[in-house]
């Protein structure tokens, strides 16, 4: 079970009742995971995907024909769970295929905690460039690779001792992950040994949003946004991770953005759920608070065949709302690439008019019918606006960003998209890195194919991956790498 009262497994049992604590939960699990068949796509082990330093498996799903440019999404298990599980029971397959990305499903065993935990306590395990962290990230490679996933959508969600992983993922890598969902889970590094994960999941630390702010930008010191866009879901009758918890994520997550702690607003939604919106200095959503009332220690599913229902109830799977739907919704998942299905044709003279080092303007002609606008930067829906010009903030300096605009008519059908034009923002200064091959790659700047290491971004042939061969990699704009042995900047 997910975090299974952690509280028991810190606490001074004879190691007679812990054995047989153990044999009793992973007796219910399969010695081996097993391939599964999916609607249109297949759920298998991927057996190499680089060093792994953390000693975790990956699992993979992706539908048939799957585009290039598609995001992916990474989603981990709670304790004494497996890839299987969540695979079959979070409803996450059923938006694989209706809104087309892929699933990366990684799985730790009994080898590395007693309980199959992800290690979101241990910070030789859950930080920058170290143990399940850095694994996680060699799969998010792999998976980039080997379907030409869109870079810059990227996303990890998951439940409980999963969901402490995630918000840990997030703070060491916002260069990687766009968004993420922490299901039932910890503000990241709240804990930082195994002594210290009782008290996270189970009292208040007392710890200012600046504090634990600080948590996260210490995580990846030097990074300066964009963050992350943060769901956190929570059950208010959960004893297994108190609801506090979901107060501090989101005072952690919104200071981090440097927005208000107050919801800019507040709704209800199915199964007895309150969500309230944080909103970035644009008016998008950056953190999502949803609160469930009644609800125990898991994952919200909902069953059933309609686009807001999803999953399979079971231990830990439990039936209020779809939090997969929502989560994919506020990620953007649902607006695709490629426009929608309106008769409304795609808006001409799509221009950028102005760039900083943080924002990019936008301008277009009017389309006749149109109720209002759908922005879209790298295939996600950054904004709808009813003016004919939009100014996208919270950027990074010196990055390349893609942006197509669609027309929607008054019953909100998305027309065509419009030819997609490039915006480079302002500002980036060059940043050089020399260390070995297994080190380029384990830090995010490079990646692994065939036994040889590829610079990011450029994809240059570094040569072997081992700690033998060493380069100089100068970052010439962000996420972008090249060789620069000669000397750098280059």
């Amino acid at each position: 079970m997910p975090l299974p009262t952690m509280r028991r497994y810190f606490s001074r049992l004879t190691t007679t009742v812990v054995l047989c604590v153990v044999a009793a939960y992973l007796s219910v699990l399969s010695p081996t995971v097993p391939t599964a068949a999916a609607a249109t796509g297949t759920f298998q082990q991927v057996t190499s995907f680089g060093s792994n330093p953390g000693n975790l498996q990956m699992y993979e799903y992706a539908p048939a024909n799957l585009p290039a440019g598609a995001p992916v999404v990474v989603a981990l298990h709670g304790c004494t769970q497996s890839a299987t599980d969540y695979y079959s029971n979070s409803g996450w397959q059923k938006y694989a295929d209706m809104y087309g990305f892929a699933l990366v499903f990684p799985q730790t065993t009994s080898a590395n905690n007693s309980f199959s935990c992800f290690s979101w306590f241990d910070s030789t395990k859950d930080t920058r460039g170290n143990g399940e962290a850095a694994s996680v990230i060699q799969m998010v490679t792999h998976a980039e690779s080997q379907y030409g996933s869109d870079t810059h959508r990227v996303f990890v969600t998951g439940l409980s001792a999963g969901a402490g992983m995630t918000a840990d993922l997030l703070a060491d890598y916002p260069d990687v992950f766009a968004g993420g969902s922490v299901d039932s889970g910890l503000p990241a590094q709240c804990a930082t040994a195994q002594t210290q994960a009782s008290s996270c999941q189970t009292s208040n630390q007392n710890l200012t949003p600046a504090q634990w702010g600080d948590k996260v930008r210490n995580s990846d010191p030097g990074y300066s946004g964009p963050w992350p866009r943060v769901a956190i879901w929570q059950g208010t009758a959960d004893t297994t991770v108190y609801p506090v918890n979901a107060t501090e994520l989101a005072g952690q997550w919104t200071n981090a953005w440097g927005i208000s702690q107050t919801p800019s607003s507040t709704q209800s939604l199915p199964g007895g759920t309150t969500e309230s919106i944080y909103n970035d200095g644009g008016g998008k959503p950056a953190v999502e608070l949803y609160s469930i009332s009644g609800m125990a220690h898991g994952l919200a599913v909902s069953p059933g065949s309609n686009t807001d229902q999803c999953g399979s109830t079971g231990t830990y799977y439990l039936n209020y709302i779809c939090s997969s739907y929502y989560t994919a919704k506020f990620w953007g998942l649902d607006a695709g690439s490629s426009g929608g299905t309106g008769s409304l044709t795609a808006p001409t003279g799509v221009a950028v008019t102005g760039t900083t080092n943080t924002s990019v303007s936008l301008s277009w002609n009017a389309v006749s019918g149109a109720a209002s606008y759908s922005v879209y930067r790298e295939g996600t829906k950054a904004a709808s606006t009813t003016s004919t010009s939009y100014t996208d903030t919270g950027l990074a300096s010196g990055t390349a960003y893609s942006y197509t605009v669609a027309a929607v008519d008054s019953s909100g059908r998305v027309g065509a998209s419009s030819t997609a034009v490039t915006a480079t923002t302002t500002g980036y200064a060059p940043q050089c890195f020399t260390t070995n091959n297994y080190n380029q790659v384990a830090a995010g700047r490079a990646h692994t194919s065939g036994g040889y290491t590829y610079a990011n971004g450029s994809n240059q042939n570094m040569g072997l991956y081992n700690t033998y061969v060493t380069h100089t990699l100068e970052e010439t704009s962000a996420g972008y790498y090249v060789i620069a042995d000669s000397g750098c900047p280059a």
